[in-house]
């Protein structure tokens, strides 16, 4: 301690298993109050910043490095609009990732139950081959894949579409999706979490995976908010023009 109530920069670091080095550098960046300086120039901290520090790592754990320490810079310039819209922002986003994680669940339940046909086949396959395996226009393939669902190659001699295994696969869900009852914008998102975890078994796991991420992500947006509100009462009041005039 450099004086009774006063702390260094290493005794807020400990707390948190930081270095001294990362609470000046939290300092500077806005997200602590600037601190008191004593005799010699060192940095004086106090139970405000201790608690700043607290709310910033909560908070980190749900909003992420950027948005936190915004917030942590709207709430130490009283700007407490923005700090809320920042919060707000945050939650939202939670909501819409929570959303299409149900909309991917509920449609991998379908196609879980589907008697999908598997393919088998190494060649890629022509517009009207497709259409005709899947017993549909040919101009349905077509919007599918201006929707973002299919991504077929060109053939380089002629330009004409060419539908490789993988989307091939990826027609046959969309095909029971649609059968189903799906629009086309629930069934693009579906369609690429199943492309980019390579099969719909590997999307069962990552979504249980998802679930679990977002529920840790809300635990801690919940965690931090009773930091962040502590530090929000323990600020001192926004200087008046008076006291910005002496």
């Amino acid at each position: 301690m450099t004086r009774q109530g006063a702390l260094r920069p290493a005794d807020l670091a400990r707390e948190h298993g930081l270095s001294a080095q990362a609470v000046r550098n939290y300092e500077e960046a806005g997200i602590l109050p600037p601190a008191d300086r004593g005799p010699q120039g060192y940095r004086q901290y106090s139970p405000l910043h201790a608690q700043a520090l607290r709310a910033f790592l909560a908070l980190r754990a749900g909003f992420g490095h950027q948005v936190s320490a915004e917030i942590l810079r709207a709430a130490n310039a009283h700007d407490d609009e923005t700090a809320f819209r920042l919060i707000d922002q945050g939650h939202a986003d939670l909501l819409r990732d929570r959303t299409t994680l149900d909309e991917v669940a509920a449609a991998l339940g379908e196609l879980t139950s589907a008697e999908l046909t598997p393919t088998t086949d190494t060649a890629p396959l022509t517009i009207g081959a497709l259409a005709h395996r899947l017993d549909v226009h040919p101009a349905t393939l077509r919007k599918w894949e201006n929707a973002g669902i299919l991504h077929p190659t060109r053939d380089p001699a002629t330009g004409y579409r060419l539908y490789p295994p993988d989307t091939v696969r990826d027609a046959h869900l969309a095909h029971q999706l649609r059968r189903g009852g799906y629009l086309l914008e629930h069934i693009a998102p579906v369609i690429t979490h199943v492309r980019d975890a390579g099969g719909i078994a590997p999307l069962e796991e990552a979504l249980h995976t998802w679930r679990t991420r977002l529920h840790h992500r809300s635990r801690a947006m919940l965690n931090a908010s009773a930091h962040l509100a502590h530090y929000l009462d323990l600020r001192p009041p926004p200087p008046t023009t008076s006291d910005l005039l002496c």
